[in-house]
């Protein structure tokens, strides 16, 4: 698999586009809970490759993620695949400013 950057402009409109996506669990958008590690392109495959994570790697929910992933990037590519990725393991430090303040709203304490 040959992986090829995104353009900042490309990055940054994929990656707004995946703030619509919202752990079903935890009511924050994967973005801001530090999920996504990286967004590629695959020429072979002529797709995005998202390197991403979970809180946990047992999360039952992977499929409602992807779903929502689908709807999110509709319009944005043709075609994505998810890398998942267990390494390095997500942990509360991966949450952005915003993903904290919004978590603090949703009650947990950060």
């Amino acid at each position: 698999m040959s992986l090829v950057s995104l353009t900042p402009e490309r990055y940054d409109s994929v990656e707004e586009a995946l703030k619509d996506v919202v752990d079903p669990e935890l009511g924050v958008n994967i973005v801001d809970l530090g999920l996504i590690y990286d967004l590629n392109w695959e020429d072979e495959l002529d797709a995005l490759v998202v390197s991403m994570t979970l809180t946990s790697a047992g999360c039952p929910l992977t499929d409602v993620i992807e779903d929502e992933m689908a709807k999110a990037l509709d319009g944005q590519v043709e075609r994505f695949k998810i890398n998942w990725v267990w390494m390095p393991p997500w942990g509360p430090e991966k949450i952005t400013d915003d993903g904290r303040e919004m978590m603090r709203a949703l009650g947990f304490n950060i």
